[in-house]
Formats: structure tokens, C-alpha cells, sequence
């Protein structure tokens, strides 16, 4: 599989593109798309690629990583696919969204496909292998997303190059974030690339070695 990063919105949030190119099928993680043009250029780099959309991830439902939700899922015609923990905050999108500067509106109604720990999803035909790690701690719901042809997990908001996912938001548990990350996410091997939900990239071994919340 390959993978494309855009970054998104006022909260400079990143959402990822993966897809097998054999197969020409993808997945998009947290559309966090807040204008139009960003729909825009999500739905371009699909289609300039040839692509069909099989799978809307969440990492979690917090508003800056769903803010062009419901764009992704009515053009696609697909269901968001997330954690049913993640629910209550996608219901409160549109408060927090009021709150944080983000135009919203209600996605509730939006049409849901749940995932546990240790689902493996596929897309389509394809082999490629999408494996899902619960590590609520951020908030309630967060999943992470090992790509292990690739060597890759998506981390979300639970682990950023060098720091982890903030713990005062309502329904944040700082033990057990640091409990899921090391148990679901470090012991992953050193080589994995560690695409976070907000910054730069990194890998297993750079955060083990140097990331002040897990030494």
C-alpha cells in the first residue's frame, strides 16, 4: 500500500490517504478537510489516481479530525467506520465545533460501521491489511491503525513525534493512555513509521529512545 498525508484546517490536523495501487482501492483516515478547497483536493487526488474510496476511518471523533466528515461520507456514499465509544463525540461535533471555530454541522445522522481491538480490515479484493488498536486515553473511542506490509501504524492523537495526545479533555485517562501506548503501539518494532494525527512523522525507535513521556 502507499500513503498520501494532507494537512487540514485551522488545527493543522492530518489526514491520510492509504491505498493499494494494484487494486486501486483506498481508505481515508480523519477527512479533518475544514474548507472547501481542501474537499477539493482530497477528492482530486482520489480521482486523479484513479481510485474508489471503500472505507472512512476515524482515529477518534474529535472535531478537528472530523471536520469534513460528512463531505467524505456523502460524496463517497460510504459509512464513517470508528470505535462505538467514539459515538457520543461525534454526536457533540457540532458544540464543540461551535466552541472551537470549526463550521460543523450535525453528524449524527450519519450512517456508522464499529470496530474493536484487534479487527483486521481489507479493502475491497485487495490483500492490504488494516489492523486496529484500541488505545483509548486521548479519548474515549481512539483506535490506531498498523499498516504491516508497510510498516506503518497511524497513531491519531494517543502518540505525536516526541509527545502524547493531551489528557484534560473530557473523557481523557492520562494512565491509560501511557498503558495503551506502550502496550498496543511500542511494542511494535523500532522500524515502523509513526504517522501522528498532528506534526511530523516518526518511527517506534525514535519514540522509545527519546520521547520524554515513555523513557
Amino acid at each position: 500500500m502507499k500513503v498520501k498525508q494532507f494537512v487540514f484546517n485551522h488545527f493543522q490536523t492530518n489526514c491520510y490517504v492509504v491505498w493499494d495501487e494494484e487494486a486501486k482501492v483506498c481508505a481515508i483516515i480523519d477527512p479533518a478537510s475544514e474548507a472547501g478547497y481542501e474537499d477539493v483536493q482530497l477528492a482530486q487526488f482520489v480521482d486523479s489516481n484513479g481510485l474508489k474510496v471503500v472505507k472512512i476511518l476515524l482515529t477518534h471523533a474529535h472535531v478537528d479530525h472530523v471536520a469534513g466528515l460528512r463531505e467524505a461520507c456523502e460524496r463517497f456514499r460510504l459509512p464513517v467506520t470508528l470505535h462505538r465509544d467514539g459515538v457520543k463525540l461525534l454526536r457533540q461535533a457540532e458544540a464543540y465545533g461551535t466552541m472551537m471555530g470549526f463550521h460543523v454541522g450535525p453528524l449524527d445522522d450519519l450512517p456508522c460501521d464499529f470496530i474493536e481491538d484487534n479487527d483486521v480490515l481489507t479493502m475491497g479484493e485487495s490483500p492490504s491489511r488494516i489492523e486496529c488498536r484500541f488505545v483509548p486515553g486521548h479519548c474515549p473511542g481512539s483506535m490506531a491503525f498498523v499498516l504491516p506490509e508497510e510498516q506503518m501504524v497511524v497513531t491519531g492523537d494517543a502518540l505525536f513525534h516526541g509527545s502524547i495526545g493531551r489528557t484534560d479533555l473530557p473523557g481523557g485517562d492520562y494512565r491509560q493512555l501511557i498503558e495503551k501506548i506502550n502496550s498496543r503501539i511500542m511494542v511494535l518494532p523500532d522500524e515502523y513509521e509513526v504517522l501522528p494525527g498532528h506534526g511530523d512523522l516518526s518511527t517506534i525507535g525514535e519514540e522509545r529512545l527519546y520521547n520524554g513521556f515513555l523513557v
